[in-house]
């Protein structure tokens, strides 16, 4: 096995309906675990098709009933500087494909400022970075999420931390604002890499022949810099779910087909 392949997995389910089942069950299991010993449950949620996919298939499976959401908090990694209720903002869709539809406190969903808010970009991400403290983890002032989900673009970006440019190299804050984003829209707020990767469990998500070349190279040790996804880690799990599709270019040694 190819040296730093190891600390990674990737779970392969055969299309886009059963990989978001699948890791909807995982997602519903760990927070279940996490809630029932009396402890509380940080989420990062992201954005994207597969990610409101996920959100979608748990709150139809049955055990989301059982789980007390009053002990779970949910966070975006990034979102989109739009008005509040726009619907492409991350926290609308999930609120759509899942968060609406569940018992959980207003308070338990942090999600960003918004464009019409009256706070301008950099304000929205200080205001997030504060908010984030609140609930300091072991390695910042962050929430060590319990799962951080991520999606993964065609050019390995991930949250708004885009290949080669400034955001994926700032360590020292928490959160910072993005302009001129290379995907629409062009203002975004995005947490940093310090703060992904002081998450207990990094899950990524992709599904289609589009993500295949990322995946390659993210699993090949590529620079965190030009590959964003490369250098997304979890404390204590790293795992990519994905579909058929996105799985081409995975080595067969790193493959886990328990679906």
């Amino acid at each position: 096995m190819v040296e730093g392949w190891a600390e990674k997995r990737v779970v392969i389910a055969p299309d886009p309906a059963t990989l978001s089942d699948s890791v909807a069950a995982r997602f519903l299991s760990r927070v279940a675990k996490r809630v029932d010993e009396g402890k509380l449950a940080h989420v990062s949620l992201t954005g994207g098709s597969m990610g409101s996919r996920v959100l979608a298939s748990a709150v139809r499976n049955p055990r989301a009933e059982r789980i007390d959401w009053s002990r779970v908090h949910f966070w975006w990694s990034d979102e989109r500087w739009l008005p509040r209720g726009d619907a492409e903002r991350n926290d609308r869709q999930a609120r759509d494909a899942m968060l609406d539809a569940i018992d959980i406190p207003a308070g338990n969903i942090h999600a960003t400022l918004a464009s019409d808010d009256g706070a301008d970009l950099d304000a929205a991400a200080a205001a997030y970075a504060e908010e984030l403290a609140g609930f300091p983890g072991p390695e910042g002032p962050w929430p060590a999420f319990d799962v951080c989900f991520l999606g993964v673009g065609p050019d390995g970006h991930i949250a708004s931390l885009f290949p080669d440019r400034e955001e994926i190299q700032i360590t020292d804050r928490s959160v910072v604002a993005v302009r001129d984003s290379p995907k629409p829209p062009p203002e975004r707020i995005t947490m940093t890499r310090p703060v992904i990767n002081g998450s207990k469990r990094v899950w990524m998500v992709l599904s289609g022949p589009d993500k295949a070349s990322a995946l390659g190279l993210a699993l090949a040790g590529a620079s965190y810099a030009s590959v964003p996804a490369a250098g997304a880690k979890g404390r204590k799990r790293t795992i990519f779910f994905v579909d058929e599709a996105a799985a081409a270019q995975v080595p067969p040694d790193l493959i886990d087909r328990e679906y």
